[in-house]
């Protein structure tokens, strides 16, 4: 399948209908897991109603987890545009790749090296930082990627207010 900018948009409205109807889906549990909460807190029986603050604190957690997820991936999303418009996303079209559509392991540790050595040269940059996250994300390291990507965000942020304030 070619990657047009019409395949592009349609893959993305996919992706966001199916991540909305997710938290649909999450939202009417959390509702359901309150309502047995509160009924087991009000039920008049002591362990019952310990088991209901229990239950009571399952839907904040997911709740919390759901909103933290979406807030990141937004932020994401914004420093992606940015990059885009910037021209300096990381051009894999010419890199060998996997019949899943993954890169190769080596091309993709090829990838990371090139760009973590602009990431060293300077670290303080949000744009080597998000470059460095989707390298480490190619290269398939998930964890060291979020990270790095939690730290683009903190460092756009921080140039944003900078030059607003």
């Amino acid at each position: 399948m070619s990657t047009t900018p019409e395949n592009n948009t349609r893959e993305v409205g996919k992706r966001v209908a199916f991540i909305a109807a997710l938290v649909l889906v999450l939202g009417f549990y959390f509702i359901l897991l309150g309502r047995i909460a509160v009924s087991l807190i009000t039920s008049g029986s002591i362990p019952a109603a310990i088991l209901g603050v229990g239950v009571f604190l399952l839907p904040l957690l997911g709740v919390w987890v759901v909103a933290s997820s979406v807030r990141a991936a937004f932020a994401h999303q914004h420093l992606a545009r940015r990059i885009h418009a910037e021209g300096l996303e990381l051009d894999t079209s010419d890199l060998p790749h996997r019949p899943s559509g993954r890169l190769e392991r080596a091309a993709a540790d090829q990838l990371f090296e090139q760009v973590k050595t602009e990431w060293e040269a300077d670290p303080d940059n949000w744009r080597s930082n998000y470059r460095a996250a989707r390298a480490y994300d190619y290269a398939g390291d998930r964890t060291r990627a979020r990270e790095v990507m939690r730290r683009a965000v903190e460092l756009e942020r921080q140039e944003r207010t900078t030059q607003t304030g």
